[in-house]
């Protein structure tokens, strides 16, 4: 099983981090060990002063797939969740000046929050969901699929160019505006549409 994420995949976002519109999808891989373990709380790591919250819509692979045509990208899934791509901003930010890869931003332990999927078949159109992440009751972030750079197809096709789609694989499809630093004692709860599907401690 592998964790692929998609950066910059929301116009709003790119403009927050004052980064480049990409002419290709962002990809980064995130290990298993980077999974929250379901009801664990989120230990803020002792290497960052600034770890940031991304919400982010989920895709779970249901089959193997390689040079996915985006007209059939459909058939590789059934289920649609919501998580978190917890992000050391501070790390990162030192790691992209000296052109170094962002996995220790990106992939540490707990990293990688993953809620309750839904069958695909909840919703009417898989690009026009709406999410939001409420951080102690307030929302922070809110988007819609219908936002995407790239949306879910067109990102199944482009992975599958450069790795094998195994079952169980899941595609972190990127966040919208809204990320921001997470402090001890925060309650982050993710809703997708108006079903809840995760809420974490922050400790």
């Amino acid at each position: 099983m592998k964790l692929i994420c998609v950066g910059r995949n929301y116009t709003e976002h790119i403009e927050e981090l004052d980064n480049e519109r990409p002419k290709d999808p962002i990809l980064f891989l995130k290990p298993d060990t980077s999974i929250l373990l379901k009801k664990n709380p989120f230990f803020i790591p002792e290497f960052s002063n600034d770890v940031h919250h991304e919400v982010e819509v989920l895709v779970k692979i249901k089959k193997i797939g390689k040079h996915i045509q985006q007209k059939f990208a459909h058939k590789y899934y059934d289920e649609i969740g919501l998580g978190i791509d917890f992000t050391a901003r501070d790390l990162q930010q030192q790691l992209k000046e000296k052109g170094h890869p962002w996995e220790k931003a990106k992939g540490f332990d707990g990293a990688a929050v993953i809620g309750n999927f839904l069958p695909k078949t909840t919703f009417t159109n898989v690009d026009d969901i709406n999410f939001r992440l409420e951080k102690n009751g307030k929302v922070v972030q809110k988007g819609n699929t219908n936002l995407m750079l790239w949306k879910i197809d067109a990102l199944i096709e482009y992975i599958s160019k450069y790795f094998t789609l195994k079952i169980g694989d899941i595609i972190f499809t990127g966040t919208p505006a809204g990320v921001g630093k997470v402090d001890a004692n925060d309650v982050l709860t993710g809703y997708i549409e108006d079903t809840e599907s995760f809420s974490i401690k922050v400790k």
